[in-house]
């Protein structure tokens, strides 16, 4: 590390919520020096159940005390990145800051609401490092989205790429960055990713995900059905734009189809979603580099790249790790938190000006 260089630990669980990822670089908010591996941590069953069932129900997120989940999720959290330092033999002292986006559980920018659970304050006390959290609150005070937030690290990690590019992150929503000359940035969610998918998956009793596509392999796409899937007036609304996990697409437009078939036309619409979303962009990007676990569906991958026409490649192919970028994002906009240098922009999130944002926890004696 330079003088200037940081080291950060970042801190996601997706809307997935199959468990917390947790990362650490070193940068100094605007490049990144090096990247120093990560881990996965699963939620236990019980709070996973528990958070899915909240996530489904936007009135309980509103009208609800949340403080004892919340509170289970922050301990989850920070065990999380004690598990951390303690496997990669990182001294506490070397960690700058730890950003933790918390858990979304609704997310309603159209009523300029997001809610994240986490409680940075009792993580700074727990871990007796200093923490950034609620990346989301400022941009939405702003006008803006909340989201995506990921187009600064994206930008970072297409430093040295042929403009332009796209970077597409396919958790339970996808996302992308489209990242051109003169340091032009668009961003916003495409549609559904993993989502809808794992659900089908996992109500048919096939595991939590379609594994290597097998399912969706097994049957056959119902184009009526994707085309009702896509007649969701959100496809043709320009960008920025952003979902929460479960306002795109009602069951009972795919209910009606086989377990394979039904697959299939999931996986098909999270494709056409892509290629729905590059139709928004200026121009082609010269590839599209995934990470997220939909990188891993080779089903899904096959389905972006002939649905688009453009080279569809694993981030690993540019030495990144699809499984821990999302974490690294959070440890980078920390990074520029402490910098108060801008997390969104009006081409990301809609927001009227250039926003900073993220809380700062200072770390509390310990009683």
């Amino acid at each position: 590390m330079t003088q200037a260089d940081k080291l950060a630990i970042g801190v996601i669980s997706g809307t997935s919520a199959d468990g917390i990822d947790v990362a650490a670089l070193c940068g100094n908010g605007t490049q990144i020096r090096q990247t120093l591996g990560g881990l996965t941590v699963p939620y236990g069953q019980a709070l996973r159940a528990e958070l899915l069932a909240l996530m489904r129900s936007p009135e309980k997120v509103r009208g609800t005390d949340l403080s004892a989940i919340e509170a289970q999720v922050t301990a989850a959290h920070v065990a999380a990145v004690e598990a951390f330092l303690q496997d990669a033999e990182i001294a506490r002292d070397r960690v700058a800051v730890v950003g933790f986006h918390g858990q979304t559980v609704l997310h309603q920018p159209a009523s300029g609401y997001s809610r994240q659970l986490f409680d940075g304050a009792a993580a700074a006390k727990a871990l007796q490092l200093p923490v950034v959290a609620d990346f989301r609150a400022a941009d939405l005070a702003a006008g803006g989205e909340g989201a995506p937030l990921a187009p600064v690290y994206h930008r970072a990690l297409a430093a040295n790429l042929p403009l332009p590019q796209v970077i597409l992150n396919l958790g339970g929503i996808g996302n992308l960055t489209f990242i051109a000359e003169a340091d032009q940035l668009i961003a916003f969610d495409t549609g559904p990713a993993n989502a809808l998918l794992d659900d089908w998956v996992q109500a048919a009793d096939r595991g939590n995900f379609d594994r290597d596509g097998t399912l969706a392999a097994a049957g056959s796409v119902d184009q009526e059905t994707l085309d009702a899937l896509l007649g969701n007036r959100f496809f043709d609304r320009p960008p920025p734009k952003s979902l929460d996990r479960y306002d795109i697409a009602p069951v009972a437009l795919y209910r009606q189809l086989s377990w394979a078939d039904g697959a299939a036309t999931l996986t098909a619409f999270s494709a056409a979603a892509v290629a729905r979303g590059l139709a928004h962009l200026p121009a082609l990007p010269k590839a599209i580099w995934v990470c997220g676990g939909g990188r891993l569906n080779p089903v899904l991958m096959a389905a972006i790249a002939a649905a688009t026409g453009v080279r569809t490649e694993p981030v690993e192919a540019l030495g990144c790790n699809g499984d821990l970028l999302e974490a690294e994002l959070f440890g980078f906009l920390a990074l520029r938190h402490l910098q108060q240098l801008p997390l969104s922009y009006p081409t990301t999130t809609g927001v009227a000006h250039a926003c900073c944002g993220g809380t700062y926890f200072a770390v509390a004696p310990e009683a």
